[in-house]
């Protein structure tokens, strides 16, 4: 079992070594490099308990906690900083645990030739591309690592006090990892049903045996949940996927149905893949068409050969028996709940990296397949099983380069999926970069109706307006953005800056009053907003918003001189004369000296 589990592991980190050469791409810049707090050890236990996303804005909307990937990159940045090398090395390495972890608690449940050929493909598997070789996808590959290992532990021996606080903390890390793993008692419950025949009359003493491990692990969701409600405000609260509003508002089944497909095709046939399935690649349906109506088929087809193979013989270490099918897909059904739309409409369509966990179960029946056939035809079945590993390592080598860096990830997006929302916004960003902003607006046009009037790529294109100094096209975006979502500060700050920069300070005002109210600590919104003040000869005011933005860290020597003006003009030459000091004691040259010397005679005040 060890050797089959450390080859397992070996190939994983074979197959994914070239992403070692990898840089930053698609959300690590956000996440890790933007992310100040990560970058040192004094601030990183206050990041931990901030929401992923950093900012009052994306970390709220989107929903996400994660204390152990944070931690984790926080640790990885104290020795590499901004060097790439060492977060691919984790996740290679990571994956190359978890693909040991399968094997080992597959072991468990089947005979070691199936859990072994189920580690091999697992590791080689193309769907784990976006997982491992981008960097943040690593919360996958730890999520599923504690997951897995929690999950062994709780296999491997009696269900004592012991046992299970040790389930119960790796749980805890897990859980800290990725939200999805928030159904470990699922699949713990899973196995053991599996291992054992288990009627409607043998639950009162499968709870009395086992009661100790999912007391345990109820204490430590309420924990997690309750630290996600003050940190969050929200329970589980995502922000829904792109495009994907009207979800919402229609029966969700016709879009899920074609997502299924997606699901079924990925797991058996992975060789389209695509970092992004927003509408465009995955449409919003609104009845049944072919596509939806195959999903279902296929579905219920799925749900009834998994409901006949339970009725065969229970899973056991050595066991090759056919409830290993039903296993799989009640496997695969539990950990993906979390991302399938079915409760609740997800933060993303379908991303390949959320099925890391979920495709154990279709590892687990496809290797059972695939032995299976090399026990009747010893030579059909290993040139197919060889054929299978070799065309999937194959194909996650030659998929991981295009995670090399934003650039080659939107290359391929754009040129698998020309179509897609997300590819037309991104040519509008590379065309307004090269200046042609006209083009730009041609796709941007394209986007948003298949993206929907999303405030986040609203407020984004109006940014790129702003920069390209198109004011009155950035004005109408995030007019609009601020309507769609008038709990975030990003549109309505943006807006004070389009106003500022059209020299209208009342609306300037008006929008910055909204967007402090939401985001009290943005020194840009403070300093406009007290040039804002100024226009209007509201001198005192005026000078309280320069004091905040000198709270908040700008305390330079230009903005105690901007403060020794304003004080001025407010008739309080007192605090005009402390300012000056100030600002005299933050000159660094002979220049801003003079600056300082020439307002101290204007107004009147002695010279340094």
């Amino acid at each position: 079992m060890r050797s089959a589990a450390f080859l397992a592991g070996a190939l994983a980190v074979v197959v994914y070594a070239n992403s070692l050469v990898n840089r930053f791409a698609y959300d690590d810049a956000r996440i890790i490099l933007d992310n100040t707090e990560l970058h040192s050890l004094e601030t990183l236990p206050g990041a931990v308990f901030k929401p992923y996303w950093h900012g009052s804005d994306g970390g709220l909307e989107l929903g996400l906690w994660r204390p152990t990937t944070t931690l984790l990159l926080g640790l990885e940045y104290a020795v590499a900083g901004e060097n790439p090398t060492l977060y691919h090395a984790v996740n290679v390495v990571g994956h190359g645990m978890v693909s040991m972890l399968v094997v080992l608690v597959l072991a468990h449940l089947v005979a070691l030739p199936i859990a072994f050929v189920a580690g091999l493909l697992f590791a080689v598997h193309p769907v784990h591309v976006e997982a491992v070789s981008n960097v943040v996808g690593g919360a996958e590959v730890v999520a599923a690592g504690f997951f897995l290992l929690a999950l062994l532990l709780h296999m491997r021996g009696p269900a004592s006090w012991s046992r299970a606080l040790a389930v119960a903390a790796i749980f805890a890390l897990a859980f800290g990892a990725k939200e999805g793993a928030v159904t470990l008692p699922g699949v713990i419950f899973l196995v053991d049903a599996a291992r054992r025949r288990l009627a409607l009359g043998d639950l009162a003493g499968y709870v009395r045996e086992h009661w100790r491990v999912y007391a345990s692990l109820a204490a430590v969701a309420a924990l997690m949940l309750t630290a996600r409600a003050q940190i969050l405000g929200s329970v589980a609260n995502p922000e829904v996927a792109v495009g994907a509003r009207l979800l919402r508002e229609i029966p969700r089944v016709w879009t899920l149905a074609e997502v299924w497909t997606h699901y079924i095709r990925l797991m058996v046939f992975p060789l389209d893949l695509a970092s992004d399935y927003t509408p465009g690649v995955i449409p919003i349906s609104t009845g049944f068409h072919a596509l939806n109506t195959v999903g279902v088929l296929l579905v219920l087809l799925i749900l009834t050969a998994a409901l006949l193979s339970w009725r065969q013989p229970e899973m056991a270490a050595r066991s090759t028996s056919a409830r290993v099918f039903g296993f799989g897909v009640v496997w695969f059904t539990i950990t993906v709940a979390p991302v399938s739309h079915v409760f609740f409409v997800a933060g993303v369509m379908l991303g390949e990296r959320t099925l890391y966990l979920p495709s154990v179960g279709a590892m687990v029946i496809l290797a059972w397949l695939l032995v299976s056939l090399v026990r009747r035809r010893r030579s059909v079945g290993m040139a197919a099983l060889t054929l299978v590993v070799a065309l999937m390592g194959w194909r996650s080598w030659t998929r991981t380069p295009t995670w090399f860096d934003d650039g080659t990830v939107f290359e391929a997006l754009i040129s698998d999926y020309p179509h897609s929302g997300r590819s037309q916004w991104l040519m509008g960003d590379i065309y307004m970069s090269q200046g042609r902003q006209s083009e730009a607006l041609r796709a941007y046009r394209e986007a948003i109706p298949n993206l929907g009037a999303h405030h986040g790529l609203t407020t984004q294109i109006g940014r790129k307006l702003l920069a390209a100094g198109n004011l009155r096209g950035a004005e109408g975006l995030l007019r609009q953005a601020w309507s769609e979502a008038p709990d975030f500060a990003a549109a309505p700050a943006l807006l004070g800056v389009v106003y500022s920069q059209m020299g209208d300070a009342e609306r300037t005002e008006q929008a910055l009053v909204a967007a402090l109210e939401l985001q009290p600590d943005n020194g840009v919104s403070h300093h406009l907003m007290s040039w804002a003040l100024s226009e209007q000869g509201r001198w005192a005011e005026a000078a309280d918003a320069r004091r905040r933005v000198i709270e908040l860290g700008e305390d330079v020597w230009q903005q105690f001189v901007w403060l020794a003006d304003l004080n001025a003009r407010a008739g309080d030459l007192d605090a005009a004369r402390a300012a000056l000091q100030s600002a005299r004691e933050r000159a660094g040259t002979d220049e801003e000296t003079a600056q300082i010397d020439s307002l101290a005679a204007r107004l009147r005040m002695p010279a340094g």
